[in-house]
């Protein structure tokens, strides 16, 4: 019991240290597309008979962005932190928002409000299930990535490996764990009888993923910049001393 409470004020510490040291807009730009992403997953932007898409693939690129420059600078275990944190505080958002639906109001109709705020419940928890789980996976997955590279770990051809590779797996477990706990799994039994199929599910995986790697290689020189601009300026010190310090 004492080594628990031990693990457990040190994970605290360790956490509190490490939201003191992340700047605050790459954080704020993580859980803004958290959310972003858990609400516009709720349209179907495309859907065929071998591709479907919804609406998170929009900005989903955006939170994989972020994690791939904590993963790069402060490690896995701290981007798997602030996927969790950003995970809270869309389910916290996603509370707030149905609460908002479900208070009356004789001002005028808010029934399309109301159904946007109020959402669907098992599209949040395959989201938030797809996401953490893809977190972790990219998180690692980059940082291993990263190692290989002992000769130049902090060169842009050692960035950019580690970020498509690991952004790429990563969103296709996301997209994939979503599609088929959403559209295979709940959506035949509480939208009519609508569900996709798990071509469908694998392809718009494969879909989602191609098409936010392309983002991906687009705006990650952004990231390679702000990882380097983070090393000029010694950003985030404090918790990069208390890792190195054995205490993490």
């Amino acid at each position: 019991m004492l080594k628990l409470k031990n693990w457990v004020r040190g994970e605290c510490e360790e956490t509190s240290i490490l939201l003191r040291s992340i700047p605050s807009t790459v954080v704020s730009l993580f859980v803004v597309s958290v959310i972003c992403m858990n609400l516009l997953a709720n349209k179907t932007l495309v859907q065929t008979h071998f591709i479907a898409l919804d609406g998170g693939i929009l900005v989903s690129w955006l939170s994989f962005m972020c994690m791939d420059i904590i993963t790069k600078y402060f490690g896995p275990k701290a981007s798997n932190k602030i996927a969790v944190l950003a995970s809270f505080i869309n389910l916290l958002t996603c509370l707030i928002f149905y609460i908002a639906s479900i208070i009356p109001s004789n001002a005028k109709d808010y029934t399309a409000l109301n159904e946007m705020l109020g959402g669907t419940w098992f599209i949040l928890l395959g989201s938030t299930i797809a996401f953490l789980f893809s977190a972790v996976i990219n998180n690692f997955l980059n940082w291993i990535i990263g190692k290989a590279f002992y000769k130049n770990p902090d060169g842009k051809t050692a960035f950019a490996a580690r970020t498509y590779i690991s952004t790429f797996i990563g969103q296709f477990a996301d997209n994939l764990i979503f599609s088929v706990i959403v559209f295979m799994g709940f959506a035949p039994v509480f939208w009519d009888g609508f569900h996709w199929t798990l071509l469908q599910c694998t392809v718009c995986a494969l879909t989602g993923a191609t098409a936010e790697l392309i983002m991906e290689i687009v705006f990650s020189p952004i990231g390679y910049m702000v990882v380097k601009k983070w090393e000029k300026h010694n950003i985030g010190q404090e918790y990069l001393n208390y890792v190195e310090g054995g205490k993490a």
